[in-house]
């Protein structure tokens, strides 16, 4: 690619969705904001590559450059500032907090949840230091003073895909999408209302359900999340269709890649399968999701993102460059394959004993019934979120967490409140 890889979902209109990733960290006491921006801007040196202002090549395309200004932290308030303008410094990031909560505002162009969330744990971190007066016993956070891991900055390109036929291509049995919700989400101001749930949960429950029905984190909540929706959409509707977003850095040979370049596994359950065996469920969700994140399923999906991104660098002028993403992009296209909802797992995060002084952390992005699952030591997070403010999906979803017997709380809803970007 002729541009950083952590340019190219700046050619995406945000009309309507907001592309950043916006985390909520709940500390267990008041945050003190002063301590706060001092320890946010001593933590970001240790991610050069999250340090950058966009800026217009020669030929119309998003560049980054380096940006050495003060990373803003503020008051959280009901209209937070576009990344990349004056009022956040230019960068493509800011923290905002009030109360107890810290919110981390990033591009979801520069990284996912995996990249962002390293970052994010630095930052509590070096607060917990300077507000404690302590050293936590962190060793899998990255310390501010820490070298980059190795390949942390490297981005891919196409030489590192295999070229073996894939093991499998999945075929949509053309699942239910929401479309009448999306559409009230969208473009109706009387029912749009982006907002999310947090569910907690105690570890040991779900690790006890898993290991008892063939599952695992990540094919839980897919399988709670169809058997949620089974009990209430229509039964014209034969499948419902889970997805789940697949990070191939370590595939590909970039284990710790920060940049956002995305798969995503499809599962669609036939609904006479829903009121059944949770153990064949599990098994039918992880064997689904292991074929499709096997290597050579994983580099004929990057390929064609990768051939994408190519082919926006071969187009002179912004405007048309935006147009041309916006005709091709084969994941939002035409051709594009979407399922009913989306669950996503981050993957267990080792906060040490700085676990000790947070009380919840979650990933708020746009969609809607979307779940991005998170963990913390004892604890697993969901936030569950929406386009529209309606109780029934985190209702239904509530039931069939009680009839495997997992105890949950849910807290919410509460706004979104995302940022936009505002490129020159």
């Amino acid at each position: 690619m002729k541009y950083s890889v952590d340019t190219y979902r700046f050619y995406s209109s945000e009309k309507i969705f907001a592309y950043t990733i916006r985390t909520r960290v709940k500390m267990k006491e008041p945050v003190d904001i002063d301590v706060l921006r001092h320890a946010v801007n001593v933590a970001i040196k240790r991610y050069p590559y999250f340090q950058k202002e966009v800026v217009l090549g020669e030929d119309g395309g998003y560049d980054l450059i380096p940006n050495s200004r003060e990373i803003v932290v503020m008051k959280t308030n009901d209209k937070l500032p576009d990344l990349c303008t004056e009022e956040v410094n230019k960068h493509l990031l800011f923290v905002d907090c009030e109360g107890e909560d810290i919110y981390f505002n990033i591009s979801h162009s520069m990284c996912g949840g995996r990249g962002a969330l390293p970052w994010v744990m630095t930052s509590i971190y070096q607060y917990v230091v300077e507000k404690y007066g302590v050293t936590p016993n962190a060793p899998s956070i990255r310390k501010p003073d820490s070298e980059l891991l190795e390949g942390e900055d490297t981005e891919p390109s196409l030489e590192m895909l295999t070229d073996e036929k894939p093991i499998y291509q999945y075929k949509s049995k053309k699942p239910v999408i929401m479309t009448m919700d999306y559409l009230n989400g969208m473009f109706n101001p009387f029912k749009r209302d982006p907002n999310y749930y947090i569910f907690t949960f105690e570890q040991k429950d779900i690790v006890k359900f898993i290991r008892n029905n063939d599952s695992s984190v990540a094919a839980f909540f897919l399988t709670v999340m169809a058997e949620a929706l089974d009990k209430v959409l229509p039964e014209k509707y034969q499948y419902i269709g889970g997805e789940i977003a697949h990070n191939p850095a370590a595939d590909i040979g970039l284990p710790n890649s920060h940049c956002d370049f995305l798969t995503h596994a499809h599962i669609d359950y036939d609904r006479k399968y829903l009121k059944g065996d949770p153990e064949f469920l599990g098994t039918l969700t992880r064997s689904q999701i292991i074929l499709q994140t096997d290597l050579s399923v994983v580099s004929c999906e990057l390929r064609k993102k990768f051939t994408h991104w190519e082919g926006i660098d071969q187009v002179s002028g912004l405007k048309n460059k935006i147009a041309f993403n916006a005709k091709n992009d084969p994941f939002t296209g035409k051709e594009a394959e979407h399922g009913t909802f989306i669950s996503n797992y981050s993957g267990r995060m080792d906060w040490g004993e700085v676990a000790d002084y947070v009380e919840s952390y979650v990933i708020i992005v746009e969609g809607h019934l979307l779940l991005e699952v998170t963990s913390m030591a004892d604890k697993i997070f969901v936030s569950f979120m929406q386009l529209i403010q309606e109780t029934k999906y985190t209702e239904s979803f509530g039931i069939v967490l009680n009839e495997y017997d997992i105890p949950f709380k849910v807290e919410g809803p509460f706004p979104k409140n995302q940022p936009k970007h505002k490129l020159p």
